[in-house]
């Protein structure tokens, strides 16, 4: 009899082990991913759509010398893009701003000094896209309605802050890795074989390759059947999920 209850209590122990481990497993969300009771919430990385859409972004926060280059490659593929630009870098190259207006590209908000989100406060958060929002409004007249943390360096504070102004956090899927001076080749075969329905390409202007790559990129995914739109244009605004890649999904 006493060699039964230990076995029993053996089999509890065991039994009580696998539940908890099943209670603890990480779960997806509409917000984000969660583990345990904490929620980590996620920006917009990708989109699903059946349709060969996808959306080119540059991080601005250099110069803006290649900016008439950069839009004649970009009219010449049918292509809007969406420019993530620093409020520091509008300061100092306004006409770059309203060229790309202008030509219908879309303008959106990445910070106002390039500060890294994750470190520092709400408050100080929430004014650097404000700061960068009013500067950008300044001069298009249209307030930015996406933002992407700098370095892609986001946290749930961040995204919280975002959503509290009426914002879209937005990330990446497919990166050139254009910062690290790639080759025209490198940055090609990067994109092209990442590419996918809905994807957000990342690009930087003021580097040296960008163009010729952007150039050949556009040329050969249009012969795919992609349309390049911004991402306004490329997200859902509403009724949506964010599965644990980022990627915006249609509920």
């Amino acid at each position: 009899m006493k060699f039964k209850v230990i076995r029993i209590s053996s089999l509890f122990i065991v039994f009580s082990l696998l539940a908890l481990t099943i209670i603890s497993t990480v779960t997806i969300s509409h917000i984000g991913v969660k583990v345990s009771n904490t929620t980590r919430k996620l920006p917009i990385y990708s989109v699903e759509t059946d349709e060969k859409k996808i959306a080119i972004t540059f991080d601005a926060a250099w110069s803006a010398e290649d900016t008439d280059e950069l839009i004649e490659i970009l009219k010449k593929h049918n292509a809007k893009a969406t420019i993530f630009a620093v409020g520091d870098w509008v300061e100092k190259n306004p006409d770059a701003v309203k060229k790309f207006h202008k030509n219908g590209h879309e303008m959106a908000n990445h910070s106002d000094t390039h500060a890294a989100f994750s470190k520092i406060s709400r408050e100080e958060i929430k004014q650097e896209i404000l700061n960068c929002n009013k500067k950008i409004e300044a001069i298009t007249g249209v307030a930015p309605r996406l933002v992407r943390a700098p370095s892609g360096d986001y946290d749930n504070k961040s995204i919280e802050v975002a959503d509290s102004l009426g914002m879209k956090t937005i990330q990446w899927d497919c990166d050139s890795l254009d910062w690290k001076l790639l080759s025209v080749d490198e940055m090609y075969n990067r994109v092209v074989n990442k590419v996918q329905n809905g994807s957000i390409v990342l690009f930087h202007n003021g580097v040296e390759n960008t163009p010729e790559a952007l150039d050949k990129i556009l040329t050969k995914l249009q012969k795919d059947g992609y349309e390049f739109v911004t991402v306004s244009e490329l997200i859902y605004w509403d009724n949506y999920e964010i599965d644990h890649t980022g990627r915006q999904i249609k509920a």
